[in-house]
């Protein structure tokens, strides 16, 4: 937060056009709140799983990831309008493939996890053309914990994955391992001309 507030602070006290003032600041407040729903996403998505899991055990679980996840998004994505999702490399729900951007910027965090960079740390935003329009995107990596590998590991228990087989008949999300890239959070906002 205090770098955003010091490059805003910079524009704003630095002769340059009123069209770029607005685009910069546009962005950098985009990337704010786009790390904090990032973070309520997860925490509420944690949160439910765990709830799940302690009330009914991990097929319960399932559940949740299906039905409570699009609608922590539907209304992060309302609360800041823009469009909130998670996406891999191996998903899940046939729904959540990664466009051609977001394939790239996961492969590109894939290199720069082998070459020792924390899982944290990989982040980015850029503004990309989209047909006659410009958005704002953002990435942020996904660590595969100890609670994804219930669902989404190597070994994963037979009922769970009946039960997995049956609701993601193309399910792609096993085979994780601890410390993995598991995915990402995505976000897009077009932005107005």
């Amino acid at each position: 937060m205090k770098k955003t507030v010091f490059f805003i602070l910079y524009f704003l006290s630095h002769p340059v056009h009123a069209d770029e003032q607005a685009r910069f600041i546009e962005q950098a407040l985009f990337i704010e709140q786009g790390k904090y729903a990032i973070q309520v996403f997860s925490e509420k998505l944690k949160g439910a799983l765990l709830s799940a899991i302690k009330s009914g055990g991990p097929s319960d679980a399932i559940s949740v990831c299906k039905e409570m996840a699009p609608i922590i998004a539907d209304e992060l994505s309302a609360q800041y309008d823009f469009n909130i999702a998670r996406t891999s490399l191996k998903t899940r729900n046939p729904n959540n493939r990664p466009d051609a951007w977001e394939k790239e910027v996961l492969n590109q965090f894939e290199i720069s996890k082998n070459q020792g960079a924390s899982i944290s740390s990989l982040m980015i935003s850029e503004s990309v053309t989209q047909g006659d329009h410009q958005e704002l995107h953002l990435m942020k990596a996904i660590p595969t914990g100890k609670l994804c590998l219930t669902c989404h590991g190597e070994n994963i228990d037979p009922t769970i994955q009946t039960q997995l087989s049956k609701l993601y008949p193309d399910d792609e999300a096993i085979g994780f391992k601890l410390g993995d890239i598991r995915g990402a959070f995505t976000i897009r906002k077009v932005i107005q001309p």
